[in-house]
């Protein structure tokens, strides 16, 4: 059973930080691609960042130069660094697990940006 538990949202002013932790409990957690997104009220959900198991990232454009995606395959652990960040990046963040056509994904951390 796969199984990702996020941790380390809550409310910033905007320009503010946060980091986000994500905690896998998966076998071969290094062939998985692991991928952060977000869904806020009334949106599609949106994939922001991707790393694969040899630290190959990938960003959004509206996120490239403020957030930074990183893993420790030793500890099964996927962050997300979200420095200045804005009020549209206001929405639920989800950690999630890819291998060829499967994906899991976890129960979410939401990240509100407001003054």
């Amino acid at each position: 059973q796969v199984q990702l538990v996020e941790s380390g949202g809550g409310l910033v002013q905007p320009g503010g930080s946060l980091r986000l932790s994500c905690a896998a409990s998966v076998r071969l957690f290094n062939s998985y691609v692991m991928t952060w997104s977000r869904q806020a009220p009334g949106k599609q959900r949106e994939v922001v960042a991707s790393i694969t198991g040899v630290d190959r990232t990938n960003y959004v454009d509206a996120v490239k130069g403020r957030f930074t995606i990183s893993r420790d395959n030793a500890e099964k652990m996927v962050y997300l660094q979200m420095n200045s960040l804005k009020p549209e990046d206001t929405a639920m963040y989800y950690c999630n697990a890819k291998l060829g056509s499967t994906e899991y994904r976890g129960q979410g951390t939401q990240v509100t940006v407001s003054s």
